[in-house]
């Protein structure tokens, strides 16, 4: 834990650095209000020990005005000895902790110290569940546009119900988010909340994920494993990316869901479960079952309410809060709590489209914010996709092709097709699923791919 200590007399600095530094904490002694404001602006601080008078002209509320300032403020202990009832009561009515008095006895000070930073702590873990897990607060709930109000609002009516529900929304948007805050603001939040991407597994594997399989049923399985639907108990299964389910699966879930009972892979008996269905998809289900790629009755099953999360060019009033809201987190993690936007930057992030959505922004904001050398975030830290620049200046040229003899189109555009893959894998890190995403190819097109250039590994063709 990082402490200030802010005093004008220098023997009560060394006094409190050496106590300080004994019990273990980290600490930088300044002897003024301007000093006291570049190390909160430049270092990441837990807690500020200030004295009230600073000198003829400055005083400790300027530091503890300085201090509550911050994004991630520090927690303020103000000592002096001119204490009095109005100036205590200013103190704790800006901000403060608390306030003791010279002289003052070292373990109560000490004690003092242990108690705020706990305080700080608390905070800290509490914004950090919050922004992962209750619903409202988190990265879902930041924005202010009519769209999003209108989806917690949806949110607040059909959490507590026992509804079959289908959010439908382009890739990160934060399907996966809004079925998190409807399990948590059901009566089934102390139960589990189990995701599955029907998208990234094959066919057998995904029935014995949902269904569960019994001893012997394949090569591998040892012993019986109850599928997610009756592992879940009285919560929730998300059925992430519906509407890649492959058409057999398609008739086993529906009729799983119409009779609440599975059977489990290589079993013929059936198990009831009391698990709740989300289902979310990037797909309009309704034009795949016209196409005849996803039936009718299962659509129907799955879409008895339907929520809608527009994509982030549609509610261009939501990016700068949003973006600050990644800033803020960056701040923390960086330890850097000066980070913030210049004006320009926060204007082109707001003009920009986003084709990737809130995920994208947010991988945007954190780029910006690991390579910034000041703490002003710029137009220079931004992509130059997003600046109007284009990636290479050879880009937007007709490339000169060769067509002579020999020229095959089938090989150039399997080569570039290579090449793109390649690029995707490389850009995701290796996550296959993140790499179909940033291709705009379904999880088993890219996998298909993968196989054809020789990409694929053993898990691939399994």
């Amino acid at each position: 834990m990082h402490i200030l200590v802010v005093d004008d007399e220098r023997s009560m600095r060394v006094v409190l650095e050496v106590l300080l530094l004994r019990s273990g904490y980290r600490v930088t002694c300044v002897e003024g209000v301007r000093a006291a404001r570049e190390v909160l602006e430049s270092t990441l601080v837990d807690l500020v020990i200030t004295d009230m008078k600073l000198g003829a002209t400055q005083s400790g509320m300027d530091v503890l005005r300085a201090a509550r300032a911050q994004s991630d403020a520090p927690e303020v202990i103000v000592i002096t000895a001119f204490g009095t009832a109005a100036s205590a009561v200013e103190a704790m009515r800006e901000g403060a902790y608390d306030y003791i008095g010279k002289p003052f006895d070292n373990e109560e000070l000490l004690l003092l110290v242990q108690k705020a930073l706990e305080k700080r702590t608390l905070r800290q873990e509490n914004v950090s569940l919050r922004e992962h897990l209750v619903p409202g607060v988190g990265v879902m709930a930041v924005g202010r546009g009519e769209r999003m109000r209108a989806v917690w609002s949806m949110v607040d009516k059909v959490a507590p119900t026992r509804s079959t529900v289908l959010i439908h929304g382009e890739s990160g948007t934060g399907k996966e988010l809004i079925a998190k805050a409807l399990h948590l603001k059901s009566p089934r939040a102390g139960q589990p909340f189990l995701p599955i991407n029907c998208a990234a597994l094959n066919e057998g594997v995904l029935e014995s994920e949902l269904f569960g399989h019994v001893k012997g049923a394949f090569t591998g399985a040892t012993q019986d494993r109850p599928g997610l639907l009756v592992h879940a108990g009285e919560g929730t299964v998300f059925l992430d990316e519906i509407g890649e389910v492959p058409p057999a699966t398609q008739v086993k879930l529906l009729r799983v869901l119409q009779e609440r009972k599975v059977k489990p892979v290589g079993s013929s008996a059936e198990i009831p479960f009391h698990a709740r269905i989300l289902a979310a998809t990037n797909r309009r289900l309704d034009a795949e079952v016209k196409a005849g790629r996803f039936r009718e009755d299962l659509f129907y099953r799955l879409n008895v309410i339907t929520l809608e999360l527009p994509p982030l060019r549609e509610r261009p009033e939501d990016i700068a809060p949003l973006a600050e809201h990644f800033l803020s987190r960056q701040r923390r993690e960086l330890e850097r709590p000066g980070l913030r936007f210049s004006p320009e930057a926060l204007s082109v992030l707001s003009a920009y489209a986003f084709p990737g959505n809130v995920r994208q922004l947010e991988n945007v904001v954190e780029r910006a914010a690991t390579l910034a050398d000041g703490d002003v975030l710029t137009l220079a830290s931004l992509p130059p996709s997003l600046r109007g620049e284009p990636v290479q200046a050879a880009a937007a040229a007709t490339p000169e092709v060769a067509l002579g003899a020999g020229f095959s189109l089938e090989r150039h555009l399997d080569e570039a097709e290579r090449h793109y893959l390649v690029a995707a894998l490389a850009q995701a890190g290796g996550v296959k699923t993140r790499a179909a995403d940033l291709l705009g190819l379904t999880f088993r097109s890219f996998r298909y791919r993968l196989a054809k250039h020789g990409l694929s590994d053993r898990e691939d063709e399994a």
